[in-house]
C-alpha cells in the first residue's frame, strides 16, 4: 500500500489490471506508474487515488492522530528537498561532470559549459553565451560531453520512438490506435497516433510537441486509463 494518487482496478472482460488516473487531477501521479506489470498491480493498492480532495485525506489523518496530519506537501523530489540535483547526482553516482563544450548541429563549437548534468532540453536561461539569436539545449551528449544548441522552432517534432515498452490496458497494440499522450509528467495529454511495432512504441501527435527528451518516459491515455509507456529513445525530424 502506497500514498501515490493514481487507481487501480480489474478489468474482468481483458482479465488484466489497470491502472487509472486519480481523482484529484492536480496531484495525478499515473505518469510515474506507467512501467507497473500485471503482477504489480495486482498487490498493490493505492488508497489516495480514490479522493479527489487533499482536504478529505487531512481530515482522516487529523480523525487517525497521524503526526503528519498538518504536514506541508512536498513540491520537488523527496529524495532531493533541498533542489540541489547536481550535487545529488555527484553523490549517487560518485563521480564529478567535467566542463566539455556548448556545439551547434554542425559541430561548430560556441563555448564551454560547466557540465552536462546542468542542463536541460529545451533549456534557455543559464547558458552564459551571447549569440545573434537566442539559443535553446536541442540535446545533451554525455558519451562527447557535448550540449548542442540551437533555435526554439528546432525543438519541436511530432513522432517518437520508445523502448522499454510497457503496456498495461491491453496485451498487443499492433495496429495505429487513436489516444493521448505526454512525455513529461506536468505536460497536459496531447492527441496523437500510437502502435507497437518490432518492440518499439510508435508515437505520432497531432501536433508538434517541445523538448521531447530521451530518456523521459512517454505514457499514453485513454481518458482515465493508462494504455501503457515506455522510455523515449528517439525523435524523428519531420
Amino acid at each position: 500500500v502506497t500514498g501515490h494518487y493514481a487507481r487501480i482496478r480489474f478489468d474482468e472482460e481483458m482479465q488484466r489490471w489497470q491502472l487509472l488516473r486519480g481523482l484529484n487531477r492536480a496531484k495525478d501521479q499515473s505518469y510515474v506508474l506507467c512501467f507497473m506489470t500485471q503482477e504489480e498491480l495486482a498487490h498493490t493498492r493505492f488508497p489516495l487515488g480514490e479522493y479527489a480532495d487533499k482536504e478529505q485525506v487531512r481530515a482522516l489523518a487529523q480523525e487517525y492522530g497521524l503526526v503528519n496530519a498538518k504536514k506541508h506537501d512536498s513540491q520537488d523530489i523527496c529524495f532531493v528537498p533541498d533542489g540541489d540535483y547536481v550535487t545529488f547526482m555527484e553523490r549517487y553516482r560518485n563521480r564529478t561532470y567535467p566542463p566539455g563544450d556548448f556545439v551547434d548541429k554542425n559541430g561548430t563549437v560556441l563555448g564551454r559549459h560547466k557540465g552536462y548534468v546542468h542542463y536541460t532540453i529545451g533549456q534557455r536561461r543559464g547558458l552564459g553565451i551571447a549569440y545573434e539569436h537566442p539559443l535553446y539545449v536541442l540535446s545533451i551528449d554525455p558519451v562527447t560531453n557535448t550540449v548542442v544548441l540551437g533555435k526554439e522552432e528546432e525543438l519541436y517534432h511530432r513522432t517518437l520512438r520508445a523502448v522499454r515498452v510497457n503496456l498495461i490496458a491491453t496485451e498487443r497494440m499492433d495496429e495505429p490506435v487513436r489516444l493521448k499522450a505526454k512525455v513529461r509528467y506536468r505536460q497536459t495529454e496531447q492527441p496523437c497516433e500510437a502502435c507497437v511495432k518490432d518492440g518499439e512504441l510508435i508515437v505520432t501527435f497531432d501536433e508538434p510537441q517541445r523538448a521531447i527528451t530521451k530518456g523521459q518516459a512517454v505514457v499514453l491515455y485513454d481518458g482515465d486509463l493508462v494504455v501503457g509507456g515506455g522510455v523515449i529513445s528517439q525523435v524523428e525530424t519531420d
